[in-house]
């Protein structure tokens, strides 16, 4: 599925190293304030070539603004924004064509289409996710101006927790042709309370999914998430006062809608796949080979991947929101929630 969202509904196009990637969005308010330059400052977070051992992919990533846009502003039509593959290097793949990479999506989109895009892996590439943002930096602009704003640290690093160690231990990886994964820490403040639906809509289970879509993410947490299963009820409970919330434990999500606290996602990512280190495959004939994937590649892709996840709660949450402004619409004193959160 190409398409995210059901208020604010983005459907991302292109491959890794064809002409161009980019996303169309529908349903985006008119007059937000955008303009190419504020997505590109967005786009240049997750630019290749930026970070140390990062991909040497050397991506220029500006934006062009197509449609939907007129004098700076959302016009209400659908907005299309293209990203051009200025340092595309398709040749590097010409020795994978028959043969499927260790932890790469090769073998399952050859079972599933009968056919890849072998050229870095086409839309499993995580140049896939340069759409994402693009989009997402519309979405928070909307988000901004209801008063939420997102970000997103690093936790950890191959277990590191210091900078001076995780920085240590891609470092080792990159000397042995190897990589490593890690886990990255997404939150929203501001956010109000009411958003989500109950049962199958719930707003967690909306940020999970929209997080495992990343590539490279293999587990989710929000709030204390597994640190729960070790924890009794009176320690993980929210309590309140009249002021509100006194704690966090649930991550600004309960009964899957928000609270109005702050929302806290993690994010555990894998290693990067693609490793000069020698090991063992098949090729599209069954026959044993072994294989040493050489080119431009992460030795940790972590540091990349915050700005990926932040998009992807932006667009959960912009949809969450447009949707709940209908409810509203339609309630009786326009439904306003109680409390968000702890007032000070």
């Amino acid at each position: 599925m190409n398409t995210f969202g059901r208020n604010f509904r983005v459907t991302t196009f292109g491959e890794s190293h064809g002409p161009a990637l980019g996303a169309v969005i529908d349903g985006c308010p008119p007059g937000v304030e955008i303009s190419e330059e504020d997505i590109d400052r967005a786009l240049e977070r997750r630019r290749p070539g930026v970070h140390p051992f990062s991909s040497q992919r050397r991506e220029e990533d500006r934006v062009e603004i197509l449609s939907g846009v007129y004098m700076g502003r959302t016009t209400g039509t659908p907005i299309c924004l293209l990203v051009r593959n200025t340092d595309a290097r398709p040749s590097d793949y010409g020795a994978l064509a028959d043969v499927f990479r260790p932890g790469h999506a090769d073998y399952t989109y050859q079972e599933k289409y009968g056919t890849r895009d072998f050229r870095g892996g086409g839309r499993s590439s995580g140049r896939e996710t340069v759409a994402r943002v693009a989009a997402a930096a519309v979405a928070q602009k909307v988000l901004s101006g209801k008063g939420i704003s997102i970000g997103s640290r690093i936790i950890e690093v191959h277990g590191a927790t210091s900078p001076e160690g995780m920085e240590r231990e891609i470092a080792e990886a990159a000397r042995l042709g190897d990589s490593v994964g890690g886990v990255v820490e997404v939150t929203a403040t501001g956010c109000p309370a009411g958003l989500g639906d109950p049962v199958f809509g719930k707003l967690d289970a909306l940020v999970a999914m929209a997080m495992m879509s990343i590539g490279a993410v293999k587990g989710v947490e929000i709030g204390d998430g597994f640190a729960a299963a070790r924890m009794r009820g009176s320690e993980h409970n929210d309590q309140m006062d009249g002021r509100g919330f006194l704690s966090n434990h649930a991550g600004g999500i309960l009964g899957g809608i928000s609270t109005g606290a702050e929302i806290v996602v993690r994010v555990a990512v894998k290693p990067t796949p693609s490793i000069s280190r020698e090991q063992r495959t098949v090729d599209t004939a069954g026959k044993e080979r072994t294989i040493s994937v050489t080119g431009r590649h992460d030795a940790c892709i972590v540091p990349r991947i915050g700005p990926v996840a932040e998009a992807m709660l932006a667009l959960v949450l912009v949809d969450a929101l447009l949707g709940q402004e209908m409810i509203r619409s339609w309630t009786p004193g326009g439904g306003k929630p109680i409390s968000t959160g702890r007032e000070t």
